[in-house]
């Protein structure tokens, strides 16, 4: 008879944002100098930065930087300088609550959709994080939004395989970098409303200590959805790809999926005593309590985040897992968060006791 693995758990969490602080209104000021005169729809999309439910957003560089066209040599310069920065400054934070230090570290999992690193991001920091040589390095590109629930899954499931040993989860989005002021598209408008930078860390454990228990993970792709978000790629960087409503694909799309998803589990959308969503914007939020039948404003860990960060990606659903822990969280939760392909990630959560 096979022995069953324990559970991996959360023995910490710590998030981190960059020291530049934007304000919603001076950035929608900033857009209405930079597209206004040249887009001649502009007007009919301003009233986007108005309706985020954001307030203020961080970055890796100074207000004035993203007033100047930047190519790939200075975008990637920016990205590896942010990057590593909040990348040390997120696990170091991690690893202190988890009473680790680096060389404590079995594997790494690093996730990030926002920049190209070729050695990738932990082996960058490898020396002054003090990681051990023989750590195990998993980079994963290409989750976006999705990758903070993703990348917990596949942190687990490596936790899991091997008891006993520590994985450290880093999550890192440097949205900011790839705000374009060439692209007259909606879609440039909606990212520009939107998009902050941030990083969220997690240690796990399998076979001992942890409060917070992964019980069990899955994903549902979607076919045929290739152009509901993601990225281009040209000479100047990246480009954002929203070519449908998200709003619309949730209330149709997401309560089926999760259904499949948990079926899978075992379980039901009715066992789960709270939701901890990643929220792509205020009207994205509205859309998943309308989906999961939830009381309006139910999601309000989700808005508070969304006020003061903005959409950071990948992981700004683990800011608001931070939350929730901070409160407390019920018996069981369900982590989702949607991303490009176009995914369904979740992770169901359950108390140790």
């Amino acid at each position: 008879m096979s022995k069953v693995r324990p559970k991996a758990a959360l023995l910490s969490l710590a998030t981190s944002v960059p020291p530049h602080i934007f304000l919603q209104k001076d950035i929608r000021d900033a857009a209405w100098e930079v597209f206004g005169s040249r887009f001649p729809d502009y007007e009919r999309f301003a009233s986007i930065f108005a309706n985020t439910g954001i307030i203020k957003r961080h970055g890796v560089k100074p207000f004035d930087w993203y007033l100047t066209q930047r190519g790939w040599p200075e975008r990637t310069a920016a990205f590896f300088e942010g990057a590593e920065a909040l990348f040390i400054d997120a696990a170091t934070r991690a690893l202190a609550e988890a009473g680790l230090k680096a060389a404590d570290v079995d594997t790494v999992v690093t996730v990030c959709s926002t920049g190209i690193a070729t050695p990738s991001l932990d082996a960058r920091v490898a020396r002054r994080m003090g990681f051990r040589s023989d750590v195990s390095r998993v980079p994963v590109f290409g989750l976006g939004c999705a990758g903070g629930a993703s990348g917990l899954s596949i942190a687990s499931r490596l936790a899991q395989a091997r008891p006993g040993s520590n994985v450290l989860m880093v999550t890192i989005e440097l949205c900011t970098l790839a705000l374009r002021l060439d692209e007259l598209s909606k879609a440039n408008i909606i990212a520009t409303s939107l998009f902050g930078d941030g990083a969220a860390a997690i240690v796990l454990r399998a076979g001992d200590g942890g409060e917070t228990l992964v019980e069990a993970v899955g994903e549902h792709l979607w076919p045929d959805t290739l152009d509901v978000m993601g990225w281009s790629i040209d000479p100047l960087g990246f480009g954002v790809i929203l070519r449908r409503t998200v709003p619309e694909f949730v209330i149709s799309e997401l309560k089926p999926a999760l259904t499949q998803i948990l079926t899978r589990m075992d379980r039901t959308i009715a066992d789960y005593d709270r939701f901890i969503c990643h929220p792509g914007g205020a009207k994205v939020i509205d859309a998943i309590e309308a989906a999961l039948s939830l009381h309006q404003g139910t999601l309000e860990h989700e808005r508070a985040v969304i006020a003061d960060y903005g959409n950071m990606s990948a992981p700004t659903v683990l800011f608001i897992l931070e939350r929730n822990l901070a409160t407390g969280l019920p018996q069981r939760s369900l982590l989702t968060a949607l991303g490009p392909g176009f995914t369904a990630s979740c992770v169901s959560l359950r108390r140790a006791a």
